[in-house]
């Protein structure tokens, strides 16, 4: 799931927002960026592909700073994992920038008519589609200024199907943030004259023990002043403030004895996380993007063959029953480290499925390459990065 932390307050914007993305990384992600601004320079957007990492080498080599603003770290849903797909998204006009976490489903309708009204593209993900909509309404069609962009926020929000969890900051808009959710999780910071939203707790509890969840359908608008809050109709709604007292681990831990137990009791969680933007649940189709593999290679495979090693070998042979109780296709489950050493006998009509953890497993990458060199054109394959 893809992690979001946004602040606006009295301190410098980019360390707080990169700290706190540090402390999302156990969430997984191929891809960082961060957009601050209130600084002498106005918007600035950083991105860098891969580790974040990488996105501080490019801050330190390419300095940004700014009193507020939202960071992000991706896992791919629409588009390859590079530094151009990276959130955050901006509009045409460049002074609209939005980070999301979750999928709109509708965004190929959505994308094609905002392109007829003249709106240009520069990713290939749903979330631009967002920044493009409130460009419509807070810009576009809003000359006089009657709108402001928490209405814009509001008109935008009801034309996505989808869930999601967003914050959007304008350039012309100084030191506020708008977050919105509607599926995935947003929790809002309160310190003392400064304000955090995050897609979970241990992003900002190293800077406020006071904060609350947002229910889905509300709105939230942070400046130095305060937060308000509103359902996407704008009627004032209210939530309970908690105050934390887990200590940070334990806040990574959620409460848990130890990390294992929590990942154990995170497994329906990681499983939906892990399909919510590669399956819609109201149409059924699967998005698989990346996946070099064609409707008629599906259409006529015979037989599917497993390899990963431990517990991603375990989850091998729980999907062998699962594949082939609803799609009705032999599949065979190996250890990759055997796998790799073998000959084996591969049919036409064959796919190989091979499942890394962490996506560095050394075996199933090397079987990977193997396979594809070996039998390009008899065994297509791909690689699942389990959660």
């Amino acid at each position: 799931m893809c992690g979001i932390v946004g602040y606006v307050g009295n301190k410098e914007a980019v360390p707080v927002i990169v700290d706190g993305l540090r402390r999302l990384e156990y969430r997984g992600y191929d891809s960082a960026g961060i957009a601050v601004a209130g600084g002498e320079h106005g918007l600035q957007i950083r991105r860098a592909e891969g580790k974040l990492r990488n996105l501080e080498e490019v801050i330190r080599h390419n300095h940004l700073e700014g009193s507020f603003g939202i960071g992000h770290t991706r896992w791919a849903t629409h588009g390859r994992p590079n530094e151009q797909n990276a959130h955050p998204h901006r509009d045409c006009s460049g002074t609209i920038v939005v980070v999301h976490n979750g999928i709109v489903e509708n965004y190929l309708a959505l994308k094609k008519q905002l392109r007829e009204e003249g709106h240009v593209y520069k990713t290939e993900t749903d979330t631009e589609v967002i920044a493009h909509l409130i460009e419509k309404y807070f810009i576009l069609e809003n000359p006089d200024k009657k709108i402001s962009l928490e209405q814009a926020v509001m008109m935008t929000v009801k034309r996505l199907n989808g869930v999601f969890a967003m914050a959007v900051i304008c350039s012309t808009e100084p030191n506020k943030i708008i977050a919105a959710r509607n599926g995935p999780p947003a929790v809002i910071g309160l310190g003392k004259d400064e304000y955090f939203v995050a897609s979970d707790v241990p992003a900002i509890l190293y800077h406020t023990r006071d904060l609350f969840f947002l229910g889905d359908g509300d709105l939230a608008v942070l400046t130095p002043e305060g937060v308000t809050l509103t359902d996407f109709d704008g009627t004032p709604v209210r939530r309970e403030v908690q105050h934390i007292t887990w200590d940070p681990i334990m806040a990574e831990k959620g409460g848990f004895k130890h990390f294992m137990l929590k990942e154990i009791y995170e497994q329906p969680r990681a499983v939906r996380d892990t399909a919510m933007g590669r399956v819609s649940f109201d149409t059924g189709k699967v998005f698989l993007e990346q996946m070099d593999v064609s409707e008629e290679e599906f259409r006529n495979l015979r037989k599917l063959n497993i390899a990963a090693c431990g517990t991603s070998w375990h989850a091998g042979l729980a999907g062998k029953y699962m594949i082939e109780r609803l799609a009705r296709v032999p599949v065979e489950v190996d250890y990759a480290s055997e796998f790799r050493y073998r000959n084996p006998l591969i049919g036409p009509n064959e796919m190989g499925l091979l499942i890394t953890q962490s996506g560095e497993t050394a075996t199933p990458l090397r079987r990977s390459a193997s396979a594809r060199a070996a039998e390009p054109r008899r065994w297509p394959s791909a690689t699942l990065l389990a959660p």
